[in-house]
């Protein structure tokens, strides 16, 4: 008997896929989370009857009681190997049974799916094919998020049409995909459901965009969001829409899980996953919801008012002029100005902040990762010069930029 044992996702479910190939009737696999596999694995290697069993593990690292459980079945010529791809598990390559590996030597980044094909076969255990080569580097491309610098739509597809179907039923298809000596490729009827579906997508991290509350954990300043699909889509969306925030949080307390994103190569949210009992990938990872994250993601933010969202189609408050008002969801008004001396200054309930910066990039990024801030509408910058310099509206809309100017320099004084 050959078991397998898998991660969930996209790449687990190509894991296990190869192996219903090579293994054929022979294969059994269980696809798990890092919350059941400690759990598991260790069921199936202490039950004798599965000593003489050829033991694999995919794109999971198991904790330090099974790593020792697994070692001392290896010392015992018990059969196991590990095939995983995540930074936080290379101390595995310090077994006979662990094979870890992050990059290949040209720079490209692994997945579990790719390691164990070529595992397979480098041991005559799998034939390569083209359907196979085809299916395999999309999903190493989705899993790595190399599909975006490539614009493969081809592998964010596959994985969207993973979630429609379900597990097995996708599964069931791609193992007859697969076979096709003409290569790998969706049917037309899939590729209408993943029209569909990409507008649905769209709507979805849209009304999610308007829900993020944001809060520092350590020095990261941390958008937490409740989610329960397409958490990879919309990790990425919400970061890219907010890019003053460090890493995204999606929390989803049906499955007591937390998914983590970034899009900066200088936040490594696999460590930060570490943190709470979790890993993953430098830009994204995950943990389980215990009493600590829980108290951080879940109560500590559900008091907190969303993050204000930027007005959309304004034609005077804009960015980088010589004023522009903030505002968030508390009404808290935040004027970010220009001076003189060439630096940018921060004004708010009549006073003025003692940061000062040197570029409007670095003062709206302040404004908004402590304020929870977003550009306000038009009509509330009127209203604000209006105030300072005791002017009717439309005295201020005659001559936007002049205003801009004299109430710069009344705030300063």
């Amino acid at each position: 008997m050959n078991m397998l044992f898998t991660d969930s996702d996209l790449d687990g479910l190509g894991c296990g896929l190869l192996a219903k190939i090579a293994f054929e009737d022979k294969a059994n696999v269980a696809y798990c989370s890092y919350r059941n596999l400690n759990e598991r694995v260790s069921k199936f290697i202490d039950n004798n009857e599965n000593k003489n069993a050829q033991v694999y593990i995919t794109d999971l690292a198991v904790g330090k009681d099974v790593e020792k459980k697994l070692q001392e079945r290896f010392k015992n010529q018990g059969h196991v190997q590990m095939v995983d791809h995540h930074v936080t598990a290379m101390h595995f390559n310090n077994y006979d049974w662990g094979f870890v590996q992050a990059e290949y030597e040209n720079g490209k980044k692994t997945s579990a799916t790719s390691l164990f094909y070529e595992y397979l076969i480098e041991r005559n255990m799998i034939e390569a094919t083209k359907a196979l080569d085809e299916f395999v580097e999309l999903v190493r491309q989705y899993d790595t998020w190399e599909w975006e610098a490539n614009d493969n739509k081809e592998a964010k597809r596959l994985n969207d049409l993973f979630f429609i179907l379900g597990l097995e039923h996708f599964e069931k298809e791609m193992l007859e995909r697969v076979k096709n000596p003409e290569g790998f490729e969706l049917s037309d009827k899939e590729t209408l459901i993943l029209d569909l579906e990409e507008k649905k997508i769209e709507r979805y991290i849209f009304s999610k965009n308007r829900q993020m509350a944001q809060i520092f954990v350590d020095d990261y300043c941390v958008g937490v969001i409740h989610a329960e699909q397409y958490l990879s889509e919309l990790g990425n969306a919400l970061a890219k829409l907010n890019p003053h925030i460090d890493l995204i949080a999606m929390v989803n307390v049906g499955t007591k899980k937390i998914g983590f994103r970034t899009i900066y190569d200088e936040v490594d949210v696999s460590k930060f996953a570490q943190k709470f009992g979790g890993g993953g990938h430098p830009k994204a990872s995950g943990c389980s919801i215990d009493e600590e994250a829980f108290n951080i993601f879940v109560k500590d933010v559900f008091p907190l008012s969303a993050v204000q969202m930027d007005a959309p189609k304004n034609e005077l408050n804009l960015r980088e002029l010589k004023g522009s008002l903030y505002i968030n969801r508390d009404h808290l008004k935040t004027y970010v100005f220009y001076t003189e001396k060439g630096n940018w200054k921060i004004y708010q309930n009549k006073q003025l902040l003692e940061p000062v910066f040197e570029t409007y990039s670095d003062a709206e990024k302040f404004v908004k990762r402590h304020f929870s801030s977003g550009l306000a509408f038009d009509n509330y910058l009127i209203g604000f010069l209006a105030e300072v310099l005791d002017k009717k509206e439309p005295e201020i809309r005659g001559n936007l930029d002049e205003n801009r100017s004299l109430a710069s320099k009344k705030l300063l004084n």
